[in-house]
Order: structure tokens, then sequence, then C-alpha cells
């Protein structure tokens, strides 16, 4: 195992964005959005797109039975499965509103069951969402459906109806195998539940089945994350998501005060604990995807990577791209190239939007030609580790991002030409830092309060 350069992770140790969007979602120009103008780009965009590369979808499903402490997503606790239709029948009361300002028939590319807890919901209602979903669409010839899955509660049935409608790809939120991490983030989670879905899944016939492994966990050392990965290497996973655990307790309704600060691995040391992951992973055959992902060469996902098709969005990383994602449900950010939208964030205020016949958006951004720019660049670095700018005069136009880059072209991070900047191997790990040289708004605006969790 390679020694760290502790100097670096200490420089560069710092606040940021995990750059699913840009402009990141603090920075949004929410005076001069509108649903509106929401709707106009919109329509512009599924009309230049839709025909070509169809749509995607996310539709969040918000309910957990109980809290895990470690998670920032937007979720409603309860263990009342009563409330499973209600909510099914508003989003597709939200599916027909947008399907309303369509100019015609939406085209399914790509669509992700997230949460919450998607196999919260009964097999039988998720059959019923999902069809109803379909009836007013087309489906992709190349489509790819995906869901994540709770491997206490998600069962075969739920893992053979969704298969039935097309899904082939399933996440299972794994985390960590040790019982104290478990017991810190409120998520007890036998191996043997693990290893029952996974094994399941791959009977029925799913062609990707991925893991979710946290460092920087609570109470997490470089024993602990090994006997996970060793763990994980039984069970061959065709693709795993590797992050570093994004600690936000400052924001409302996160829930993380299952543990102290001090509980939590410093920043040397979770970069440790990501490198001997790294090491172990690639020793297992795995190959590291942008930021934090890893994948079979066996996997759509690598065959992407390989092509240059590879995208990200609010999803995650995907092997497919289209210019239209819709999000339907509490809290779903919508993103249409041109501008993203978010929908309310509490179930009762999204119920009354939806019911008033109104899209239940309530902020959003217009992405001006800067943005688009900026855009562009960020995404490739984030899929490709590389962008190239031939035609633009950007040493000219933006010197402050050359600056900013030439640090880490001094620091042995990245490789500076006149047209392009490549990130290199040792660069991979403050991949973000490198995407922070060229966010403007960022720069222009320096945040006073906590916005974001450690690159490290």
């Amino acid at each position: 195992m390679k020694m760290l350069n502790n100097t670096l992770i200490q420089k560069y140790n710092v606040p940021g964005p995990r750059y699913t969007s840009y402009p990141t979602v603090p920075y949004w120009d929410e005076k001069n959005f509108s649903t509106e103008k929401w709707i106009d780009t919109l329509q512009k965009s599924f009309k230049e797109s839709n025909s070509k590369e169809g749509i995607s979808l996310y539709l969040h499903l918000p309910f957990c039975e109980s809290l895990c402490t470690f998670c920032a997503c937007n979720k409603r606790i309860t263990k009342q499965h009563n409330v499973e239709l209600v909510y099914i029948e508003t989003l597709l009361k939200e599916w027909q509103l947008y399907l309303n300002v369509l100019s015609e028939k939406p085209i399914i590319r790509e669509l992700h069951l997230g949460g919450g807890t998607p196999s919260f919901f009964s097999p039988k209602n998720l059959i019923y969402l999902l069809e109803n979903i379909f009836s007013k669409a087309e489906i992709h010839p190349n489509k790819e459906f995906s869901f994540e899955g709770h491997p206490n509660n998600t069962t075969r049935e739920h893992l053979q109806a969704l298969y039935n409608l097309g899904f082939k790809r399933v996440s299972f939120g794994v985390q960590d195998y040790d019982i104290r991490v478990q017991k810190a983030i409120h998520r007890i989670q036998p191996f043997e539940n693990v290893k029952k879905v996974t094994e399941i899944a791959r009977e029925i016939g799913y062609e990707s089945i991925s893991h979710d492994l946290v460092f920087g966990l609570p109470f997490q050392d470089l024993n602990k994350v090994i006997h996970t990965i060793k763990k994980t290497e039984f069970l061959q996973p065709d693709r795993i998501a590797f992050y570093s655990y994004a600690h936000v307790p400052w924001i409302k309704g996160v829930g993380q005060r299952g543990f102290k600060e001090e509980d939590l691995p410093s920043g040397e040391i979770k970069r440790e604990l990501y490198e001997k992951g790294k090491e172990l992973l690639e020793k297992m055959g795995y190959f590291e995807i942008g930021m934090d992902h890893f994948s079979l060469k066996s996997d759509s996902l690598y065959q992407s990577m390989l092509n240059k098709k590879i995208h990200r969005n609010f999803m995650g990383y995907t092997s497919s791209s289209t210019q239209v994602m819709i999000g339907l449900g509490v809290s779903s950010i919508s993103d249409n190239w041109y501008a993203f939208a978010q929908n309310v964030k509490t179930i009762e205020e999204y119920y009354q939007k939806v019911n008033d016949h109104k899209l239940p958006v309530f902020r959003g951004h217009i992405l001006n030609a800067e943005d688009l720019f900026i855009r562009r660049h960020i995404l490739n670095l984030m899929c490709l580790l590389e962008t190239r700018w031939e035609n633009e005069i950007i040493f000219t136009n933006y010197p402050e991002i050359i600056e900013r880059l030439k640090e880490f072209e001094a620091d042995g991070l990245i490789e500076l030409n006149e047209n392009s900047l490549i990130i290199k191997e040792e660069g991979r790990s403050f991949i973000r830092n490198i995407c922070m040289a060229f966010d403007l708004r960022m720069m222009k605006n320096a945040p006073q309060t906590k916005l974001f969790s450690m690159t490290v």
C-alpha cells in the first residue's frame, strides 16, 4: 500500500460539493427562477432530445420504518403502510401534470426508484405505480431501470415483480458489516441478509447488482473496512459504490445524532480507509469509475467508461445519458440541462400542491451561458477525469480558474495543457477539490456557514 501524502490531505480536506449538479443547490439563483421558466426550458429541452435519447425518471419513495443516523436523504419514518397508496396516487397525479406540458409521449430511457426505502412499498403497490407510469409513455429499447433495495426487507416478490417490469439493476445499501458501526448508525444488517437478496437477484436474472459501502463512519478503522470488503468479495457484486460518509448534522431533519464527533475517524484516517479499500477492490478485479465507484469489466458502467459515454446526474453515475431527467415525488430534483427544479420537501405540502393541480416545485435555477460552460467541464472531470477546451478562450476569459488549477499542477495532481486538463492517478482522491477550481459561483460568494461535507 503506497504512503499517503498527509500534507496534501490536510491542505485539501475542506468543505466541498459532490457536484451532482452545477451550479450546486446552495448557489441556485432562486430569485430569477419561476415554475413558468422551468416549464419553458423543459419543453425546449424535451423537443430537442426525446425522440433521440428519451428521458430519465427518478421516483422518490420517502418512507422508512426506522431512521439510519448516517443518512442525509429526505425521508419519513413510519411503520404504517397505509401511507403507500395515498403517496402513489399523488405521484401519478404529478406525472400527469408533466404529461400535460410535454408535446408528445415521453420515451423512458432510464428510471430509478430511490428513497427513503423503495422496498418499504409492497410489490403489489410498486406494480400498480409503474404500470400506470408506463401506460402514458413509450419505453426505450435500451432502457435502464434500477432501484434501491434494503437488504432487510427486499423480498423475492419485490425482486421478481420489478424484474418482470424491466428492472435489471438493483443496489443494496450495506455500509459496513461491523456490529459496533451498525449500532452507531442505527442500521443493524446481518451479512446473511445481504447474501440472501444478492443471490436471489442473481438467480432471477438481474444483470447488475451493486453494493453501497461507506468509509468514515463512526468507530470505523482499517480492520473494519478490510473485514467489510472481504465479506463483499465473497458475493462479487457487479458494482460497488465506496464513498465517504457525508457528515452534515447541521441540516435539519438529517438525524445524525447517534454518535459524537470524536467517534468519527480523522481526515488522514479516512483517506487511509479509502486507499486501502481501493487497493483491495482493484486486487479483486474492480476498476475505479469516476469518483468513489467501482465495477467489474463485465458491467455496463465499465463499458460506458471505456466508450466515454458515462454520465452523472442526481441519480449518480449512469451508463446512459439523457438531456431531460424528471424527478417525481417529495423533494425530487429535475434537470433539463438548461434548468433545475426541486419539489417541496414535506409530504403534506407536496400533497397540497399536486391536489391543487400545480407542479410541486418550490425552487430552481435557470442556467446562463457561463453556468453551461462550467457545468460541461465539471461533468467531464467527474465522469472522464479530463476535459478539453479547444474552441474556448479559457485562459483569457477565466484566468482565475487557470490560476487555481496551477496549484493542483504544482502539487502533481493534474496535467495542465494549453487546451486540456487531465487528472492524474495521484489526483483522483482530490477530484472534488479540482472541480471546485471551476466553481465560479462559489469563488464569487464563498460560504460563510457550513454547507458541504468535507472533501476527504
